[in-house]
């Protein structure tokens, strides 16, 4: 996306996490954390065998795209079945697994934060007269907390959750009722998120262009077929692709 190909562009939808909020970035931290923890509780066991044991479940159960769908909207569950089958292979005490899940969900939650530059970027582009909205899959208590906490609320127009409306990105239903809720034409807005299926190519799909955020910079994966507009690491970035100081 050339700078003068957004003379057009009034509206901007914005995924939450790894996007606005880290989320991510947090998860090994706060695995390791509890890890050590219920360790310290239990002298003889090796933390980071126990985190090892966990990374393994949980890569393997967030693998597959219909798991991933129904645990990303019922977390609680979720966790406990990765902790429950991690500690099967240590021959560790379920009961301890389930307590342990619910710790996770508490140290994750408290270890999340706002990313820099992201708020403001929004206030930025709301003073410039950018309409703005937010797409997040997840469900809808957990996604509404992380936006009260971080008071994001304010900058959207709308707000979409996927454990509201029933269904997420990257159904093109989403972008289109947050289309419809700015009364936006797909040739007035673009999305910017960090996942390439359901912020780049979905909206895409509908004539929205994309910004992909690659945090790490890694570039596209090796066989990816995505082909954001524009690429960038920060979300300040966006600044700069509006032309704005």
């Amino acid at each position: 996306m050339e700078n003068e190909d957004t003379v057009n562009i009034c509206g901007i939808l914005f995924d939450l996490d790894d996007t606005l909020v880290a989320f991510d970035a947090v998860t090994n931290q706060s695995w390791r954390e509890v890890c050590l923890e219920y360790s310290t509780a239990n002298p003889g066991l090796d933390p980071e065998t126990l985190f090892a044991a966990i990374r393994k479940v949980s890569d393997w159960y967030w693998s597959d795209p219909e798991r991933h769908r129904i645990g990303r909207n019922n977390m609680p569950p979720a966790r406990r079945r990765i902790v429950r089958e991690a500690f099967l292979t240590m021959d560790l005490p379920e009961a301890d697994a389930d307590a342990m899940a619910e710790r996770y969900s508490t140290v994750r939650l408290e270890n999340m934060y706002v990313l820099p530059g992201a708020q403001s970027t929004l206030d930025l582009l709301r003073s410039r007269g950018y309409r703005l909205g937010l797409l997040t899959n997840g469900d809808g208590e957990t996604q509404r907390f992380k936006i009260k906490r971080f008071d994001l609320a304010k900058y959207f127009e709308t707000i979409l959750i996927e454990g509201e409306l029933g269904f997420g990105k990257p159904d093109v239903r989403t972008y289109r009722l947050a289309l419809s809720a700015l009364g936006l034409k797909p040739e007035d807005a673009c999305m910017v998120g960090d996942n390439l299926n359901w912020d780049v190519e979905a909206p895409q799909e509908l004539g929205i262009r994309a910004i992909w955020i690659d945090r790490k910079g890694t570039g596209l994966p090796i066989g990816s077929t995505a082909a954001p507009h524009r690429v960038i690491r920060d979300i300040s970035e966006v600044l700069n692709i509006f032309n704005i100081p």
